[in-house]
């Protein structure tokens, strides 16, 4: 797949998704959207990629926030808004786990498309903020609703409101990340977690994928109801059989992702 503003690099059964406009401080623009929405089309239809890493190429950012340029130009800012929206929200109801590498600066539009992310992993050098009201605009592309959800209103209003940038290990101790690796370790850290959600039934991180996801737009008792059906379809697999097997006869489990 050629891609002028992401690279796409398939790597056994994980897709690994770096955004490519490092000139741009990896900066979100509308073509980086189109090519980012037809990689997800693309991973929708390759059922061998059970897994995917989004980050930023370069050494400075993962995402420096929208183009600031083309959002100053935008006949719309409602339909610019909505336009990454959209893209996000599709990466987000992926039924694979989603990782977002965070190399660098993850500003506004760069920290949403972060937070469309199930997990969050962070280099040591990587900053945070949404500077948006210094623009004399909000979030658009989901910070105001993702975040909340994530850290908790309080804290979520002190950022947005304020517009000021955290670290990396701030960042983990509010809970907007998952962990914090040393810059040079982030990817092989990554992958090593990847490598290891891969060890494990792909149906039932998949089920698993979509009931965490779900427990969101729903209320406790469609949840549960939501997790029992989906219980029910894996408890049908040939992988629960092999899973349940394995434990009475103290072996590694083979999975087949049937």
């Amino acid at each position: 797949m050629n891609f002028k503003n992401i690279l796409f690099d398939k790597l056994e059964h994980i897709a690994l998704i770096t955004l490519n406009r490092q000139d741009k401080l990896n900066a979100l623009n509308n073509e980086l959207f189109n090519e980012l929405n037809e990689a997800i089309s693309n991973i929708e239809l390759d059922k061998d990629i059970q897994f995917v890493i989004l980050t930023g190429s370069g050494d400075k950012a993962f995402a420096a926030g929208a183009d600031i340029k083309e959002l100053h130009d935008a006949i719309s800012c409602k339909q610019f808004s909505e336009h990454g929206s959209k893209v996000m929200a599709r990466l987000e109801q992926l039924s694979i786990p989603v990782v977002a590498a965070i190399n660098g600066f993850a500003l506004g539009g760069g920290l949403e498309l972060a937070l469309a992310c199930h997990i969050r992993f962070a280099s040591d050098k990587a900053k945070f903020g949404q500077p948006e009201v210094n623009l004399g605009i909000i979030p658009g592309y989901g910070a105001t609703q993702r975040l909340p959800r994530i850290i908790g209103k309080a804290k979520s209003m002190e950022l947005i409101l304020s517009a000021k940038t955290i670290d990396a290990q701030t960042a983990k101790e509010i809970g907007l990340v998952n962990d914090v690796f040393p810059h040079s370790e982030l990817m092989s850290k990554t992958f090593e977690f990847a490598n290891l959600v891969l060890s494990k039934s792909p149906i039932a991180v998949s089920a698993a994928v979509d009931c965490i996801n779900a427990s969101e737009q729903l209320s406790l008792q469609e949840g549960l109801a939501f997790e029992s059906r989906k219980f029910g379809d894996v408890g049908s697999s040939a992988d629960f059989k092999e899973g349940t097997e394995a434990f009475l006869e103290k072996r590694q489990a083979k999975f087949i992702g049937k």
